[in-house]
């Protein structure tokens, strides 16, 4: 546990720094436009339009490369991670910009057990799309599995801030929160 500590924390350092300070993003103007339309306090359909910016992540541009993270997907469905992996690093060689395949490897990565190359897939997902909800939430739960409570409250406080409609990102801020509090940073 104290060697994983000593690994992760300048990773997440790093992490943290690119996309927070990035100001570039790669979604499209749609995603955009959901992203800040997420942001309203008074949004009834919330749920709907997760759904939609989840939609837009997804396209790549090419059907043979959302294909792949078809195949990927429904092979992480099946608990089939290698399978998955496969597919999904198929994905990223042939679609480096694709900030969605890298996340969804990270998502098998993480269900493999594999919390350095899950961490290094989400790194890239953010440096491409630092509004990556998603991502952001992936790597609060492997922060919060592996012990860096606060690096953990860090990245979903973030992911909230993206996405404020989201009950479960405000619990695990809460529930974190209670953990960390009157610990020193």
């Amino acid at each position: 546990m104290v060697m994983r500590r000593y690994i992760l924390n300048p990773l997440v350092t790093a992490i943290c720094a690119s996309f927070c300070l990035s100001a570039a993003w790669a979604d499209g103007e749609r995603a955009g436009a959901l992203l800040d339309e997420l942001q309203r306090p008074d949004l009834p359909n919330w749920k709907q339009v997760e759904r939609e910016i989840w939609e837009e992540w997804a396209k790549s541009g090419s059907p043979s490369m959302d294909l792949l993270l078809k195949r990927g997907r429904d092979a992480i469905t099946a608990g089939k991670f290698e399978t998955a992996i496969a597919h999904l690093t198929a994905l990223t060689d042939h679609a480096p910009d694709f900030a969605e395949g890298y996340n969804a490897r990270a998502l098998a990565y993480f269900r493999a057990g594999l919390y350095g190359p899950a961490i290094a897939d989400l790194a890239r997902t953010l440096e491409l799309n630092p509004r990556h909800f998603g991502a952001l939430t992936g790597l609060g739960a492997i922060l919060e599995e592996t012990g860096q409570l606060q690096a953990a409250r860090d990245a979903y406080g973030a992911a909230r801030a993206i996405h404020p409609h989201d009950p479960d990102l405000e619990s695990a801020a809460q529930r974190l929160e209670l953990l960390t509090a009157g610990r020193r940073l």
